[in-house]
């Protein structure tokens, strides 16, 4: 079982980037697809972005594509999300989520999920 830990949130202006980890433990990290999900206030939570388990293949949502970047170092058992440009509308707290199989944008798909963290962008 594979336990998961976010990092790298805060708040920033428009405009603004942010880089996010998400620490993994407890698994072999190069096995699992990796997600990035987030839950803005009031709203159900959504997929940001996957990646496989050699970093060749990534996914993007319509939202964040152009401005956000998955990448993972499997050596240090982390996945990262660069996001740049940030809008206010990309307010949301941020999971990392992991799977075994193939990958998939449906969050009920992932196994395994991280605490969030929050990521503010102001006006």
């Amino acid at each position: 079982q594979v336990q998961l830990v976010e990092s790298g949130g805060g708040l920033v202006q428009a405009g603004g980037s942010l880089r996010l980890s998400c620490v993994a433990s407890g698994g072999t990290f190069s096995s699992y697809v990796m997600g990035w999900f987030r839950q803005a206030p009031g709203k159900s939570r959504e997929y940001v972005a996957t990646i496989n388990w050699s970093g060749g293949g990534t996914t993007y949502a319509n939202s964040v594509k152009g401005r956000f970047t998955i990448s993972r170092d499997n050596a240090k058992n982390t996945l990262y999300l660069q996001m740049n440009s940030l809008k206010p509308e990309d307010t949301a707290i941020y999971y990392c989520a992991a799977r075994n199989g193939g990958t998939s944008i449906f969050e009920w798909m992932y196994n395994y999920w991280g605490q969030g963290t929050q990521v503010t962008v102001s006006s």
